[in-house]
């Protein structure tokens, strides 16, 4: 609307710029007519005082041609008046230039012609004196009212010219700060939103389903919002149940290992044992069999145990999260010293989940640290917060595939957590990891 309005006023400025040269024009024609009539009134005069002073008749040639064409003068004089009240003018003035060439002009020169002495003498030119006097008088007063009217409408048609590029310059600002302002808007609204979608969804490629949306105002944008955070929520969920399953299965499966296998395995190299003490030690070849599988049994235990472990640590289940972290640094080939505020027990599957944040940390540094020490961190707040901290080489980060970093981020964003890594190349790497404790 603004820059139609701009646009408008420079078509009025325009039309009132040709509208002011045209009125220039039709002055300057009247200026001209009004000339070219005065000039025949000069013209006829002068042929009739010479006429009627020196009574010839070559005289009277410019007389003659006056009055051959005042009549067409008269007619364009008229015409071109550019107002009323020219116009009024105009007329008088025609009505006088008739009246002294009927009038008086004409009478007189005849009178010359008859020989009539009157028409010589002082009363006589003085009226044509008189008369032409006046017409002259006329025309000055004509011609400085066009000239004034002229003067008039040009300072109006450059007024109204400033005005208009005034108003036109305004109006193109203001169009142009609105074009800006809306298209921040559109930025704002469209644009981020859009971009903050594109961002969220190559999180969410990437392994990241805790990335979440900001509601957007625009009708199309939060409704894509609000499907992405229900496919990421829905993902994640799943994700989560998967993983809670996963660890239900190992739990069972290293709770049938102790009590079935394993406690098979006992049995048999108990009654191994009992066997061995009841062979004489004469029979060594049987003794020594005997020794073999009470070793080969006792060896299948450890294995056993460790397989459980692996699977789903008995110590988790049965003293808890700390407990087990401590047993893991127990076991570890580097040394590992555990820090612990957590007082209580927390829900089973928080448990699991943070034991597993904190082998597969460990089991990183291990393989790829080279670290001479490891320093575990478990503390409760707001959020089960896990630290893990090598004096490893360092230089972690997005191209270390295979450093089991990936899986420890995917578990983690399964419990709508948060993992942040610190591993400056040469000063050890730092892996902390936040889980929500639900209600």
């Amino acid at each position: 609307m603004l820059i139609g309005v701009a646009f408008a006023v420079l078509m009025w400025a325009i039309a009132d710029a040709n509208s002011s040269t045209s009125a220039r024009r039709a002055s300057r024609s009247a200026l001209v007519e009004a000339g070219n009539l005065e000039q025949l009134v000069l013209d006829l005069e002068t042929g009739q005082r010479g006429f009627v002073i020196t009574r010839r008749e070559e005289f009277l040639e410019p007389w003659h041609q006056a009055r051959k064409e005042l009549p067409e003068q008269e007619r364009r004089f008229t015409e071109t008046a550019t107002s009323s009240g020219q116009r009024r003018i105009a007329e008088q003035i025609r009505q006088g230039v008739t009246s002294l060439v009927n009038d008086y002009s004409v009478p007189l020169v005849e009178a010359v012609r008859r020989g009539d002495a009157t028409a010589s003498g002082l009363a006589a030119t003085a009226e044509g004196k008189q008369r032409v006097d006046a017409l002259r008088a006329q025309f000055d007063q004509y011609t400085a009212d066009e000239r004034a009217e002229l003067a008039a409408r040009e300072d109006a048609a450059g007024a109204n010219g400033r005005r208009a590029v005034i108003a036109a310059g305004v109006g193109l600002a203001a169009s142009t700060a609105l074009v800006a302002g809306f298209t921040v808007l559109q930025h704002r609204a469209v644009v981020r939103p859009v971009r903050g979608v594109a961002a969220a969804a190559e999180r969410l490629a990437g392994g990241d389903l805790g990335v979440r949306i900001v509601p957007s105002r625009v009708a199309e944008i939060g409704a894509l919002g609000t499907s992405f955070n229900t496919m990421a929520a829905s993902l994640q969920d799943s994700r989560r149940r998967i993983m809670e399953s996963v660890e239900a299965v190992h739990r069972r499966t290293a709770r049938d290992l102790h009590d079935g296998a394993q406690q098979r395995l006992v049995s048999l190299m108990i009654g191994l044992r009992l066997a061995r003490e009841l062979v004489p030690e004469t029979e060594s070849s049987a003794t020594e069999l005997l020794d073999q599988s009470i070793a080969n049994a006792q060896t299948a235990i450890d294995e056993l145990r460790e397989l459980a472990r692996g699977i789903y640590p008995l110590v988790l289940t049965v003293k808890g999260l700390v407990a087990a972290v401590q047993e893991l640094a127990s076991r570890c080939p580097v040394p590992a010293v555990v820090e612990s505020n957590l007082g209580e027990r927390v829900p089973g599957a928080v448990e699991s989940n943070a034991y597993f944040v904190v082998a597969e940390a460990v089991t990183n540094a291990v393989k790829h640290a080279q670290a001479s020490k490891i320093d575990i961190s478990l503390e409760l707040g707001e959020t089960l917060q896990i630290r893990v901290v090598d004096d490893g080489v360092g230089g972690v980060g997005a191209t270390t595939a295979g450093s089991g970093l990936t899986g420890l981020a995917d578990r983690v964003a399964a419990f709508d957590g948060t993992l942040t890594i610190e591993s400056p190349p040469g000063g050890g790497t730092t892996i902390l990891a936040r889980i929500p404790i639900p209600d």
